[in-house]
């Protein structure tokens, strides 16, 4: 009894006595990365935002009122790892990195240091590839200074949102550094990453409160960043390719306004001509509508319908045509095409040409279907539809 009495006052001994572990409060946690490129000097000017105990933690009771003070550090170096090595010495308490939410690099960057930037810091090992990775043309110090309305902390901006697969309406979705890269290097379809913007005008508190948003997409093909795309087509981009986003969208008829519906998620569909040496394909989209206002009032619902179907059609038909122009594959119809057809795929890439032109696009079919009408009625037209 006596020898168990001692293996066990050893062991609690060894268990209190050896701990390395630091409380909450004895690090600095480093919750979004900024980089950019001067291109003078030829160096990376890199910037970490930390959070101070008071960020982290939870807090008992209401949600102090005091604005929560956000730390960003600077320092320049020839690679992304020289420069953070100088904030070592000057951070106390220490750098945690473990909790690296956010990668932010300026369009500046994007177009002279693209790959050497990605292709590093997604093989660096201290980073989580699910880190959410934006572009900006703002300066990243006036970014990360951004706190969410009501003067909650930074990490309740756009930049650190939860749950990327929630459902989004008129908004883009971040993108995991681990999905970017993915997409990067496929051989055919296009990479987006958000692009984040300060918006001044649409929140006041006494005075202007600008707010953090996503406006558009730096859009990347064959590892080469290509262009910028603005939050209206973005939007649809967005709509069409990705899960779980809807969308709301202005209805005309005769160049007025009629009405205003939601678009719910779509199903677009692909079908390639099995035939074609390179990507031919047409598109089907199915799409329900919730109809939110109805403006005009001699609108029949047919009317109604048709109008939302050829307004879609017109927006994939320019879209596509915007990406062609570009050498971009903005709906991703190679992806798929590559993978179905191996061996023109082989042949394909001895022609160092881009893959799509105005005739691989073959037609665009868009199917609505009107579930709800928020209580609006319809008459019927003189030939019986509604």
């Amino acid at each position: 009894m006596g020898k168990v009495k001692a293996v066990i006052l050893s062991c609690v001994l060894f268990l209190t006595g050896c701990s390395g572990i630091k409380n909450i409060q004895d690090l600095t946690y480093i919750v979004a990365i900024g980089m950019d490129f001067d291109e003078t000097e030829e160096e990376y000017v890199v910037y970490l935002q930390g959070l101070n105990f008071a960020n982290v933690a939870k807090q008992e009771g209401a949600k102090s009122v005091e604005p929560i003070p956000i730390y960003i550090a600077t320092a320049r170096g020839e690679t992304m790892n020289l420069a953070v090595s100088k904030l070592y010495g000057k951070s106390e308490p220490p750098l945690y990195f473990g909790h690296v939410n956010t990668l932010l690099v300026t369009n500046r960057l994007l177009q002279s240091k693209a790959s050497e930037v990605l292709e590093e810091v997604g093989r660096n090992r201290s980073l989580r590839p699910t880190m959410k990775v934006f572009t900006t043309e703002e300066k990243i110090e006036d970014v990360f200074n951004m706190p969410a309305l009501f003067n909650y902390p930074a990490i309740y901006t756009v930049l650190f949102k939860a749950k990327i697969n929630q459902l989004a309406q008129n908004e883009l979705k971040a993108i995991t550094m681990m999905d970017f890269l993915r997409d990067y290097y496929e051989p055919m379809g296009t990479a987006k990453i958000p692009t984040v913007k300060i918006d001044e005008g649409s929140w006041k508190a006494n005075q202007d409160y600008p707010v953090l948003y996503l406006n558009g997409f730096s859009v990347f093909q064959h590892q080469e960043y290509k262009k910028d795309i603005p939050l209206e087509h973005a939007v649809i981009i967005n709509w069409l390719t990705e899960k779980g986003i809807s969308v709301d969208q202005r209805v005309e008829k005769a160049g007025k306004l009629a009405a205003a519906v939601k678009l719910g998620e779509p199903k677009m569909k692909i079908k390639y001509d099995e035939t074609a040496e390179k990507p031919k394909f047409s598109v089907e989209v199915s799409v329900s509508a919730d109809l939110l206002e109805k403006v005009q009032i001699d609108l029949t619902l047919s009317a109604l319908k048709k109008q939302i179907e050829e307004d879609i059609k017109a927006k994939v038909e320019s879209i596509y045509d915007e990406g062609v122009e570009n050498k971009l594959d903005i709906l991703n119809a190679g992806e798929k095409w590559y993978r179905k057809h191996p061996k023109q795929f082989q042949k394909l890439k001895e022609n160092p040409t881009f893959y799509l032109d105005q005739e691989s696009l073959t037609e665009v079919k868009v199917s609505v279907e009107i579930l709800h009408f928020n209580s609006y009625k319809f008459k019927r037209s003189v030939d019986g539809e509604l």
